[in-house]
């Protein structure tokens, strides 16, 4: 019987690194669900699909093939093959995957897939709609937030350290338009699970949030044994 841990929130929350923090630390299976839909908006920006050709875009999905392996410690993500970890995070992907992932047959393409990576596994999974849509039923929920200021100036200094060229005001726009177009959507919107445990983190340091994060996911598990 598998184990899942179900991390939602908005963009430059912590979700992410928590979510590979605690994949080590506790022996999940760390399982990016926000890397499939970036695999599909880099699959259709290389494919000179145009976001408005949606019928385009809904046709090419059964020629997506997405597959996540461990190397040398880190996860490497692969489309149809190829080794893309770096490309599905550049600045064009990350312009475009709110407005992919907001088709509802890109997303219930990217569910199957994510519910099929995690079949049998002890997992940890993070993104917009795990706790809502992909697991209703995991084991833990966890709802991790900041302010919108505070995301965007992580993710700011994120993209600086990856050598991304994008300023703070662009990154601040472009959580915004992500915020509102991931609380919109027809199919997954992004809400706080009832049953969901809310973490407010914009004052507090990674750590901080992994040990709290860390601490509800070990209370859980004594409960389920």
């Amino acid at each position: 019987m598998s184990f899942i841990v179900a991390i939602d929130g908005p963009a430059g929350t912590g979700k992410g690194t928590i979510t590979k923090l605690l994949s080590k630390e506790m022996g999940l299976v760390n399982i990016d669900t926000g890397a499939t839909y970036r695999c599909v908006a880099l699959y259709i920006i290389q494919n000179n699909i145009k976001l408005e050709e949606k019928e385009r875009i809904i046709a090419a999905l059964p020629n997506i093939h997405i597959d996540m392996k461990i190397e040398d410690g880190e996860q490497t993500i692969f489309l149809n093959g190829e080794d893309v970890t770096k490309e599905i995070r550049s600045k064009e992907v990350t312009q475009i995957v709110s407005q992919v992932s907001s088709i509802k047959e890109v997303r219930f393409a990217m569910v199957e897939v994510q519910r099929n990576l995690a079949n049998g596994k002890d997992v940890i999974m993070e993104g917009r709609d795990i706790t809502t849509y992909v697991f209703p039923n995991a084991d833990v929920k966890i709802y991790l937030d900041a302010d919108e200021k505070e995301r965007a100036q992580r993710r700011y200094k994120e993209m600086q350290e990856k050598g991304i060229d994008m300023s703070y005001e662009e990154v601040l726009k472009n959580i915004q338009i992500r915020d509102k177009n991931d609380k919109e959507k027809e199919i997954g919107a992004l809400k706080i699970a009832e049953d969901a445990i809310y973490v407010d983190t914009t004052v507090l340091n990674i750590e901080e949030v992994k040990d709290k994060v860390k601490q509800i996911i070990e209370e859980k598990r004594v409960i389920r044994k």
